[in-house]
């Protein structure tokens, strides 16, 4: 049997999800005739939807007002999607295949109070130490540092920032604020690695579904193989999948 790229789908499945996510999007409750002036499914067709949902706790029915919200279960299923143990786990894989497009070191680093730190590093070239493994502080003028700095709310990162600045001259620091901007654009950071000389990073944020960033995927090597500008093809490359790696906690790129 022949299969699409994307694969098979059920119609009736996306149609009820559709309704779902147009009752999420309105951020209200809506009653039956909001709901059908909206999608135009047929009164009959649109009950079973309705009553379907209702009973798998997908959706809630007010007694009083009869209007429709989310339910509790997609509160659970929010919850379990965003468990923080499992962003490392979900991102394994495209490391994975990060690390062999690109022969280099893959890093994954998440934010604590004293800084970005690596959580978990994939290279199946071993033999060459590049001054990072897993539980190490990367500088704010790291590639890893600069996605952190453009993305991490200001508050929480403003005595890391300070701290880091002090340790800087006013010119590199200069330098940091207005590059900023471009990686808050671009969603790419380069830099030539302050921890071991002739080796350089590329840097990308990884976001949820409220562009609240959850970490920042690296990739570390020597720099004649690391490109230090987007036009680059492996820079082209690390968009794309940075697109999907988001993607997959319900970032919509398109909607930046």
């Amino acid at each position: 049997m022949e299969v699409t790229k994307k694969g098979t789908t059920i119609q009736s499945l996306q149609i009820g999800m559709g309704i779902v996510d147009l009752i999420a999007k309105q951020g209200r409750p809506l009653k039956f005739t909001d709901i059908q002036d909206l999608t135009q499914i047929t009164k009959s067709n649109l009950y079973k939807y309705l009553n379907t949902f209702t009973q798998l706790g997908i959706l809630y029915r007010s007694k009083d007002t009869g209007e429709y919200v989310l339910g509790s279960k997609l509160i659970e299923y929010g919850m379990a999607a965003a468990d923080h143990e499992n962003v490392v786990d979900r991102v394994t894989p495209f490391l994975q295949e990060i690390n062999e497009k690109s022969s280099s070191t893959v890093l994954y680093s998440s934010w604590t109070h004293n800084g970005p730190m690596i959580v978990k590093d994939i290279n199946i070239h071993r033999g060459y130490n590049i001054g990072a493994q897993i539980g190490t502080f990367l500088p704010i003028h790291s590639s890893t540092g600069k996605i952190f700095m453009a993305f991490m709310d200001e508050q929480m990162i403003h005595d890391w920032k300070t701290k880091e600045f002090m340790q800087l001259s006013p010119e590199k620091v200069r330098q940091l604020e207005e590059e900023r901007y471009v990686i808050q654009e671009k969603e790419i950071s380069f830099a030539r690695e302050p921890l071991v000389s002739s080796v350089s990073s590329v840097s990308f944020p990884v976001f949820n579904y409220k562009k609240r960033l959850l970490g920042a995927v690296t990739i570390v090597g020597f720099s004649q193989f690391i490109p230090n500008h987007e036009e680059d093809d492996l820079s082209q490359y690390l968009v794309q999948i940075s697109k999907e790696i988001s993607g997959s906690f319900g970032f919509n790129s398109d909607e930046k």
